[in-house]
């Protein structure tokens, strides 16, 4: 009985001594990404993006409205790529848009990139450089059902 009340006594007492840092972190800040390497990053995930979510003349697409480098190189991308994007909201009747998001996160010095549709997210850090951007990570998929 003296050994159980030990016990609980000092459970009690060491469950008090947790520290209340949080154990990972990561510093994650939104970044502004320009120029070139917007467009080679846009291009990549563009390309991923269209071998996952099918066929460009049956699939309309709708991002919400930015002014940055990368949702304009992201845009232009997926054009490229064949697919209608809509920007402004509007679609026609008959159309039922897939909603797409996207972010863009500087990470331990490079760049974080992620496109996310209902069905599928797509991931991949890219290391920035006056020319560019190179892939630095395998591509990351996510398949939803």
């Amino acid at each position: 009985m003296r050994k159980l009340l030990i016990i609980m006594i000092t459970a009690t007492l060491l469950s008090g001594c947790q520290t209340a840092e949080d154990g990972l972190t990561t510093s994650s800040t939104p970044v502004a990404v320009t120029g070139t390497a917007a467009s080679a990053i846009a291009g990549d995930m563009a390309s991923r993006l269209a071998e996952q979510i099918g066929p460009a003349a049956t699939t309309t697409l709708k991002m919400e409205k930015d002014s940055s480098d990368f949702a304009a190189a992201l845009e232009a991308a997926l054009k490229g790529w064949g697919y209608t994007v809509i920007t402004d909201g509007k679609a026609g009747k008959d159309v039922k848009p897939v909603e797409l998001a996207y972010s863009v996160d500087g990470v331990d010095g490079q760049m974080l990139a992620q496109l996310s549709t209902p069905s599928v997210a797509l991931g991949r850090a890219y290391s920035t450089s006056a020319a560019g951007a190179t892939p630095a990570s395998p591509l990351s998929i996510m398949q939803r059902n």
